[in-house]
């Protein structure tokens, strides 16, 4: 595919927050695009890169002069290799308020999302905006591919450098993000004694999207602890790998599942990790209406947090097997609901999980929806259906 520039969704909501910051961190998984964005919205700053040595090393030895010699401030690139780094912004930040000299902007970027914001969170509380960019959306992939099919979007996930890349040199690209920056990341945090076990860990959540998360199912499988899974999972959540969406609870007299479903940041990570090669392989494979539910789900969080709001997202399943794939929390505590069907084909009994769901829980439901890859649409309140690409 030709290379284009692809305009991120999150861009307006960066440059409004300097408004009220001088400190943006900017958080997401490896390869989502933050360097790009920082480095073209911001081009006059100074760039750099603590994962380069030299770098680290002249910050490290003196971190004030090193963040004051630009008048303009500067941007910082991979912050989870050096996470103290907000102790000695907060200090800056705190001297540039006192004084009203608020010249200085600092962007701060870093993939590893627990040790990065939990030294934000302790050194920079109020004083730095925290944005999250995911890969690309469905929108964002329209703006530059708008003839994408449904199989391609997912077999290449939201990864910009994958949509500049043709098909053959896709699965090289997955494999050297996976060897650069799944392994050696992930290892690096924790002490993973066989990689072997890692891997087939990894590969045996991809293969469980969309179901729930039984760790002690999974660390049978794999021949590790239960804690070693618990520990695993957390890691893979904090590098934006994977994330577990929970179950709703409600007070309406059922007994509702308490475990959380597995999903992918990525589609395209996924299917490689499950061996899927080719779009045609897709297109029959079991879990594809998994992979699929998987993309519109991941389009609902990155509709949030492009728009730097709370997600409120969850599922409904109780023990009488009555399920609804997502449930959109609002700011009045109501609930939209939708479910997510990868068929081409209308069926009116797709909506029968969503009308259970309006008979128990009444006018707390606002709005329903069906969202699939069919081409016939509604809009309406209840009931509507949609292309899936129509949904925002």
């Amino acid at each position: 595919m030709d290379k284009h520039l692809i305009n991120r969704e999150l861009l307006l909501s960066i440059k409004n927050i300097f408004r009220y910051f001088s400190v943006l961190t900017l958080t997401g998984p490896r390869q989502s695009g933050k360097t790009t964005l920082c480095r073209e919205l911001f081009a006059e700053l100074p760039y750099y890169n603590f994962e380069d040595i030299a770098t680290l090393s002249a910050f490290r030895q003196d971190p004030k002069a090193f963040l004051t010699k630009h008048d303009e401030g500067m941007i910082i690139d991979e912050a989870q290799r050096f996470p103290e780094v907000f102790s000695y912004l907060q200090v800056l930040v705190d001297e540039q308020n006192f004084s009203g000299d608020k010249r200085r902007k600092y962007i701060v970027t870093g993939s590893a999302n627990f040790t990065l914001m939990q030294q934000a969170s302790q050194s920079m509380a109020g004083r730095t905006a925290v944005m999250t960019l995911l890969p690309l959306s469905t929108q964002e992939i329209d703006n530059v591919y708008p003839e994408a099919t449904t199989d391609s979007r997912i077999i290449r996930g939201g990864y910009p450098a994958i949509w500049q890349t043709d098909d053959e040199a896709r699965s090289l690209l997955f494999s050297n993000y996976y060897t650069t920056y799944v392994e050696r990341d992930l290892r690096s945090m924790i002490n993973i004694k066989d990689l072997t076990q890692f891997n087939t860990f990894i590969r045996l959540c991809a293969g469980r999207i969309g179901t729930e998360c039984n760790a002690s199912a999974l660390a049978v499988e794999t021949g590790v602890s239960v804690p070693t899974i618990q520990s695993w999972l957390s890691i893979l959540e904090a590098s934006y790998i994977i994330y577990r969406l929970q179950p709703y609870y409600a007070n309406i007299g059922k007994r509702l599942t308490k475990t959380p479903k597995i999903y992918f940041y990525d589609t395209g990570l996924a299917s490689w990790l499950m061996g899927i090669r080719s779009e045609e392989q897709l297109s029959i494979h079991p879990l594809r209406g998994n992979l699929f539910e998987n993309m519109i789900i991941n389009d609902f969080y990155k509709y949030s947090y492009n728009r730097v709001e709370r997600a409120d997202l969850y599922f409904y399943r109780d023990q009488g097997q009555h399920e609804v794939d997502l449930l959109q929390l609002t700011p009045d505590n109501k609930l939209k609901a939708y479910e997510i069907k990868s068929s081409k084909t209308y069926r009116t009994d797709y909506f029968e999980g969503l009308h259970y769901l309006q008979k128990i829980m009444g006018d707390r439901i606002v709005s329903t929806a069906m969202l699939y890859d069919g081409e016939q649409e509604q809009f309406q309140q209840y009931d509507a259906y949609c292309n899936y690409r129509k949904i925002f």
